[in-house]
Formats: C-alpha cells, sequence, structure tokens
C-alpha cells in the first residue's frame, strides 16, 4: 500500500484564517503516478477544496501543505486522504468525487459522520458509497429499518441508493424479489392518449427505475431477473389485491399518489419485507385541490415505531451544482410566499371590513 507520511505543526501559518489557533501539516505521498489524479489538471482539484473548506494548500514535489484554522486543516487532510485511497483502490477522483467529498467534509454538518468510516451499499458491482450527509444517513436508515421514507428534492439520490440496496439484499439472498414501482400521473399527461399496449405507455414512466437496475447489474441479469419475476417493475395500480411478502419494495414519485393509494401500497407489507417510500413533496403533478399521499402519510405515520423519516436538502444534491442553487431559488420563493400569507390574508380581512363599514352607511 502507498505510505502517506503527514507532519504537523502549530506555529502560525500565512493561512488566511492565521493567528495564533492556525495550524499548518504537510503530506506526502509517495506515488507519482497517482499524484497528478489526485491533484486534478493544473492543480485545480486542490483549489476547489481550497475555496470551499477555507484552508490554503500547495504542493511541491509530493508533499500538500495545508494551513488554516485546525477543524478546518483536518478535514481537508481527512478529505485528501479519502480520495488517496479511491485512487489506491484503482478508482476514479474527478470533479463528482471531487465534490462528494467536499459535502461529506462540510463544516457546517454532522460532525459524527468520519471520510474514513462512511456506510456503504455493496453490490457485485462495487461499493455504492454516500456523497452527502444526506445520502450517508439514508444509507444507514435502508440498513437498519423496515420502511423507510426519502424525502427531498430532485437529485439527491433517494431512488438509486434504494435499487442499490434492493440489488444488494436480493444478491446476498436476504430477500427473494424486488418490486419497484410508480404512480402513471406526470406532468399532466394522460396514459390514454399516449401510443401503443399498456406495457409501452407505462415503460416511460418507469424508466428511471430500469437505469438504476442497470447501473447495479449486467444487463443480461437485468432482463433474466425481470423475465423470471425476482425483478418486478410495474404501475402502483397493479399492486392493489396483493401482499407482498419476503421482497424489497420501492414505491417512487410518491408525491403524486393519492391517500387511498398510499394506504394501499403500505398496508400491501408481508412477512420478510422491506419497503421505501421516495418522493418530492414540492413536485406534486395531481390534478389542482388533490391531497397528495406522500404528504397525508408523513403527517399520520411519522414517530410510529419501525418507520424512519430521512429528509434531503438542497445541500445532498448530487447532480450539477446549479441544480442545487435552483432548489434553493425555489425554496426560498415557497418560504417567502408562505411568510406572507399571513399578511395577505390580514390585509383582504381588512379590506373585507372595511368595505362593509362603507356599504353600511
Amino acid at each position: 500500500m502507498t505510505h502517506i507520511a503527514a507532519t504537523a505543526s502549530s506555529s502560525p501559518s500565512p493561512a488566511p484564517a492565521g493567528g495564533p489557533s492556525a495550524r499548518a501539516i504537510t503530506l506526502q505521498f509517495n506515488d507519482n503516478t497517482l499524484l497528478p489524479l489526485l491533484l486534478g489538471d493544473h492543480d485545480r482539484h486542490l483549489v476547489r477544496i481550497e475555496q470551499a473548506l477555507g484552508v490554503r494548500m500547495s504542493c511541491r514535489g509530493n508533499r500538500v501543505a495545508i494551513s488554516g484554522e485546525p477543524g478546518r486543516v483536518e478535514a481537508a487532510q481527512g478529505l485528501l486522504q479519502t480520495l488517496w485511497r479511491r485512487l489506491e483502490r484503482g478508482e476514479s477522483v474527478g470533479r463528482p468525487e471531487v465534490d462528494a467529498a467536499i459535502r461529506l467534509a462540510d463544516m457546517d454538518t454532522d460532525p459524527r459522520l468520519p471520510l474514513s468510516d462512511l456506510p456503504a451499499i455493496r453490490t457485485r458491482r462495487g461499493a455504492v458509497g454516500p456523497r452527502s450527509p444526506g445520502q450517508a444517513a439514508y444509507i444507514e436508515a435502508l440498513a437498519q429499518h423496515e420502511m423507510v421514507f426519502g424525502i427531498g428534492p430532485a437529485g439527491t439520490g433517494k431512488t438509486y441508493l434504494a435499487v442499490a440496496q434492493a440489488v444488494a439484499m436480493l444478491q446476498a439472498g436476504k430477500v427473494e424479489r424486488i418490486v419497484l414501482s410508480r404512480p402513471a400521473v406526470e406532468a399532466g399527461e394522460r396514459l390514454g392518449f399516449l401510443p401503443g399496449d399498456m406495457k409501452e405507455k407505462v415503460d416511460p414512466y418507469l424508466r428511471p427505475l430500469y437505469d438504476a437496475l442497470h447501473d447495479m447489474m449486467p444487463g443480461d441479469q437485468v432482463i433474466r431477473r425481470l423475465g423470471s419475476g425476482e425483478i418486478e417493475v410495474a404501475p402502483l395500480a397493479f399492486m392493489r389485491g396483493r401482499t407482498l411478502a419476503h421482497a424489497y419494495v420501492i414505491l417512487d414519485e410518491a408525491q403524486n399518489t393519492t391517500p387511498m393509494q398510499m394506504k394501499m401500497f403500505l398496508t400491501r407489507m408481508g412477512e420478510g419485507t422491506r419497503m421505501v417510500i421516495t418522493g418530492d413533496p414540492t413536485q406534486i403533478d395531481l390534478p389542482p385541490g388533490a391531497r397528495s399521499g406522500l404528504i397525508d402519510a408523513l403527517e399520520t405515520l411519522e414517530g410510529v415505531s419501525g418507520i424512519h423519516v430521512v429528509r434531503f436538502d438542497a445541500r445532498d444534491v448530487v447532480r450539477h451544482p446549479l441544480v442545487a442553487r435552483i432548489v434553493d431559488a425555489y425554496g426560498q420563493r415557497e418560504a417567502a410566499r408562505q411568510e406572507a400569507a399571513p399578511r395577505r390574508a390580514a390585509a383582504r380581512r381588512e379590506a373585507g371590513r372595511l368595505d362593509d363599514g362603507s356599504l353600511g352607511k
């Protein structure tokens, strides 16, 4: 194994956060073939880490010096060592991996998640690890609880990680089959207006589930298991009247269920079955005035023994960085709208009172 040496100094350093509490350490990486991959083209990975963690970093030869506030220096050290171990295992280190490590080393998030001891889902195609603190909590919940709700914006990995856990448990013989389901409600479109038979109508709505499966196992295996019934992908309506035993069952896009559909789905749970329900309450495509079964279930079931809820936010978005900013912008607008709602209602009441008074004259 490649050796990583570290030397530390408590003396003041030229870090941006310099002063009596500043700390400086030097890491030595003794494999010059891997070091350029760690640093990135023109040291862009180091620059990205500097900006995100608020430390100063420099590289000379095979040594990387880090200086700044002690906690931030420690976070940067753990981050670099985690990325180095990825390279030693033959895994890639690019912008997505660097950004994931930064999210997990964020000084403002849960400090109980050391980078060296993160949970992972292990399939035969390799380990699937978390890329944000929310994902780490979600992976832990998937391993420990029989029913998990994963709630949050698009791009947080809710469905992908649930499918990974399902595949891992199927391959380990802990469940006999996987059942993946979605309500066939999307952006106001109706299935009846789409061409083709029932399978051709619903397959586009289930495509994200197929894509996740193909990431977790070879394509021929997916086809074989779909044919044998070990993996079933079906619209939610097909769940009625069934009891699902010894299965891993995932309901995706659950915000588009009605309360009756959600209750129907949750009560399909049989012996030896695990259920995961994922959804984003801010993207409901039900007809105006219809209540979301996901919101209804959360209000009804949160706190019930055996049910665990994991909530993601914009910091857990692992798609393009712009997606997180978009999610944030919509969230801020909605918060401002809710904050202003009581004032608008009071203004309407006052206007109505004045109107009534003027009419009385």
